[in-house]
């Protein structure tokens, strides 16, 4: 499997024995972990501020990892869970699935299915990531241009041509056009296409 080194495998389950062999387990491949025996003890650590995934019991003392996934994904976490449990279920199955977790597995369980599920996880984890810092660089782009280059941009990907664009502002054609291209230089759109995308994931609405 591909190692990302920078990564860390959080495991909570209250059976020292899981904990360590699934530590060992890890270690074996290169992969940084920690572990802890409750939900609540997770909370209160000190993470590592990275790329990671959630190997988590799901009979635990305290929150359930049902509740805790639940609890996780209220408060906005985004960190994949992969459960473990020696009691799972169907109904349990679908419902942790369904709540977006990566994977369900029973134990004992193969050590490869594992390593499998922390690969998807951790690489769902740095697609997610990719997709915030790209979202994070979107909004101090926008954040830079001026309330008329933010009306002009938005004409401009509702489809309409610097003539109407001028004519919806009472501006003149050669205004517009610079404007436009203040607002292409900005944003770093090599195409119309490109700020009409830009202007999907920053969710702005077209004019129209």
């Amino acid at each position: 499997m591909n190692v990302d080194c920078t990564a860390t495998v959080f495991i909570i389950d209250d059976d020292e024995g899981v904990r360590h062999s699934i530590e060992d387990l890890l270690g074996s491949v290169g992969l940084r972990s920690k572990s802890y025996a409750t939900a609540e003890e997770f909370l209160r650590s000190e993470r590592p501020d990275g790329p990671g995934c959630l190997v988590l019991d799901v009979r635990l003392p305290g929150i359930s990892g049902l509740d805790f996934q639940r609890e996780l994904g209220s408060a906005g976490w985004t960190l994949p869970i992969i459960f473990i449990s020696g009691y799972g279920d169907i109904p349990m199955t679908v419902k942790a699935i369904k709540s977006g977790a990566i994977e369900f597995l029973t134990k004992p369980f193969r050590h490869q299915d594992l390593l499998d599920a922390v690969q998807q996880a951790l690489q769902r984890d740095h697609t997610s990531r990719e997709s915030r810092r790209e979202l994070d660089e979107l909004q101090k782009r926008y954040t830079t241009l001026t309330p008329r280059e933010r009306q002009v941009m938005s004409l401009v990907v509702s489809g309409m041509l610097n003539k109407q664009i001028a004519s919806e502002l009472g501006a003149s054609e050669t205004t517009v056009k610079i404007h436009r291209g203040r607002v292409m230089e900005k944003m770093a759109a090599g195409s119309l296409v490109e700020l009409v995308r830009m202007t999907d994931k920053l969710k702005l609405p077209a004019s129209r």
